[in-house]
């Protein structure tokens, strides 16, 4: 547990640690629940849109708390198996209740005019727009509240509630220069004390109630029995949905389960593109600046993704997210690292003054500077997403042999070149081995998806190019050691070499992956967690340290299946899934001394990797060419 006091204290409020938040998503918008029953974080009306919650940024940008009057602490939480319904159940002194809490899904809508947004194919649910929590007592009595405070912008718009012709069962909350609503509708009796509207209610044994806020045309509950029938509705599409999935029957399985709904949670539902983190500026580092929004959509998330949904059976979710990606590339001659989750290139990056951020902890970023910059690994994504696609769909696409070629012209235009690398340093370019190997990446696929579809010339040609890129790396990027080295003219190792052996470039026996894989082990490593680098050998632009990239040690993980060392690697993935959130959630980063998470929450690039490893141990259980159980999608 995080035990910051001196943070704690700046903020006028316990710290609520990073890994106990709950997360909760329709698809379109995504929420972050505290264990004390309060919504600290959620954007309307876009997963990346400006916050209306964004206490866990600062106590004053606004929360909405159900729960006890005076009980802080849970008796215990979970979501209802299989799905997105958070449940929180409180002990008092004189009794018990039940909160659930649920952003609704329900029947497609659009049936008379065209949805705004919709993107791709259409399916048969599609987002209420309501947040719901629904509260039951189960034994003796309990005094409950409600106070819901949203404060638009990030915290700098006053909202104003109003009573509708509904009395004090609902109300509207505008703001000023705000064009939106906010409409909040309860079976319970309704009072305003500034922008905070707020409920006190003495709850018995048998009694159910509802609170539903709302932000779209369609009509939230009004009844507890409507309210009860939507939760209904809503939890049991998310288990069909998990149901449609493929998991091996281990004790593992949750694990894959819970990331699978994580990252279905994290996909913007009208585009099909994954957004990397629910949220912006939780730090690495506690009082530090690394501090970053991540509610964007990566291009290097795909070949992990797609391998990741595919693994798991979910073809439609790796269609769309391909078909994410192959939009842009189409509509893009220069492909940037990331976008917005609806396309948008410009990201551009500012910082809010008025917010202190998480325990002290700022700047507070919104958009991300990283998005300008060159990052070499962009086609090997790009390509080895669509290569994945193809192998999986037997088929390429007739509009993705244009894309296919721009892509690694542009990789064969700029290998050369120094760039910011995977980890989006913002210090000096290098010539980063693992953007080399990514580059080759793009140009040994291209040359394969060339082939496939008969354009046996630029195969030819993109094979040469590829074994020259390749001989480049064997000769500048590794050591004396035979090892892996982070840049050339360096001897720094650097974490994302672990993908070397993953994305198959060279056979995971050569000793000079094998080398690799060692020195990262016992050389970057700290506790048995992975580092990204070592800070004090990276020029990253940042001052400070950092806690050990989650995805990194679950890359070690499957690194290490890779070269046949499967005990090490059951052993750090077990290690790895103890130290999950209670809720079985990912930040970006685990510190190696106190196990607590840090950075955004929860992670999609983290998940991603843990599907990654756990199928990578599963399929070594028990045979030694298990490997290729685990990876024979690639």
């Amino acid at each position: 547990m995080e035990t910051t006091a001196g943070a704690a204290a700046a903020i006028g409020q316990r710290l609520v640690p990073i890994g106990d938040y709950g997360f909760l998503s329709d698809g379109e918008v995504t929420a972050l629940v505290a264990p004390n029953g309060c919504v600290d974080w959620m954007c309307l009306p876009r997963m990346d849109s400006p916050s209306v919650f964004g206490a866990i940024l600062g106590r004053h940008a606004g929360t909405f708390r159900v729960a006890p009057t005076d009980v802080a602490v849970p008796a215990a939480r979970r979501y209802l198996p299989g799905t997105m319904v958070l449940e929180t159940s409180w002990g008092t002194d004189t009794g018990w209740i039940i909160v659930r809490d649920v952003l609704l899904l329900g029947p497609w809508r659009h049936e008379s005019e065209l949805s705004q947004s919709q993107r791709r194919t259409p399916t048969d649910y599609e987002a209420e727009h309501v947040l719901l929590r629904t509260i039951r007592c189960v034994k003796g009595e309990v005094q409950t509240v409600v106070e819901c405070e949203p404060v638009p912008d990030y915290g700098r718009t006053t909202l104003r509630w109003d009573y509708t012709e509904k009395i004090y069962h609902q109300a509207v909350g505008r703001a000023e220069g705000w064009d939106r609503e906010l409409r909040l509708t309860t079976d319970m009796r309704l009072g305003f004390e500034g922008g905070r509207a707020t409920v006190r209610t003495l709850l018995k044994e048998g009694d159910t109630r509802f609170v539903a806020l709302s932000w779209g045309r369609n009509d939230p509950p009004d009844t507890y029995e409507d309210a009860y029938r939507r939760q209904v509705w809503t939890a049991h599409h998310w288990q069909h949905w998990l149901g449609r999935g493929k998991f091996p029957d281990h004790p593992w399985r949750s694990y894959l389960q819970r990331s699978a709904l994580t990252l279905k949670g994290l996909t913007y539902a009208p585009t099909g593109a994954i957004c990397a983190a629910a949220s912006t500026s939780l730090p690495e580092t506690i009082g530090g600046s690394r501090n970053y929004d991540y509610r964007y959509s990566w291009i290097r998330d795909a070949t992990f993704a797609l391998w990741g949904m595919y693994s798991l059976g979910y073809d439609w979710e790796a269609v769309d997210f391909f078909s994410f990606i192959a939009d842009l590339a189409e509509r893009d001659d220069d492909l940037q690292i990331m976008y917005g989750i609806g396309g948008e290139r410009d990201l551009g990056e500012y910082e809010l003054d008025h917010l202190p951020g998480y325990a002290n902890s700022r700047p507070v970023r919104i958009g991300n500077a990283a998005s300008k910059q060159n990052q070499h690994d962009v086609w090997g994504a790009l390509l080895d997403s669509v290569y994945l696609h193809s192998k999986v769909a037997d088929h390429v696409d007739g509009r993705i042999w244009p894309i296919l070629a721009k892509q690694v012209q542009a990789a064969l235009k700029h290998w050369r070149e120094p760039d910011a690398g995977i980890w989006e340093v913002r210090g000096q370019l290098q010539h980063f081995t693992s953007s080399k190997i990514m580059c080759w990446v793009a140009v040994d696929r291209g040359a394969r998806l060339a082939a496939l579809i008969g354009q046996d010339a630029a195969a030819s040609e993109w094979e040469l190019a590829a074994e020259e890129i390749k001989a480049d790396v064997l000769e500048h990027g590794v050591d004396e050691h035979g090892v892996f080295t982070q840049h050339y003219g360096t001897k720094a190792l650097d974490a994302s070499l672990l993908l070397a052996p993953l994305v198959r470039f060279l056979p995971p026996d050569d000793p000079r992956i094998v080398a690799t894989v060692r020195a990262i082990a016992s050389e970057l490593t700290e506790h048995g967690m992975v580092l990204r680098y070592r800070v004090e050998e990276t020029d990253d632009g940042f001052s400070g340290e950092e806690g050990s990239f989650t995805i990194c040690s679950f890359w070690l993980v499957s690194a290490l299946c890779e070269i046949g060392d499967y005990t090490n690697a059951r052993a750090l993935c077990a290690r790895l899934l103890s130290l999950s959130g209670p809720l079985e959630l990912y930040a970006e980063e685990i510190d190696v001394h106190s196990g607590t998470h840090l950075g955004n929450f929860p992670q999609a690039f983290t998940h991603l990797a843990l599907i990654n490893a756990v199928l990578h141990v599963i399929g070594t259980a028990d045979l030694d060419d298990g490997v290729l159980q685990a990876n024979e999608i690639r």
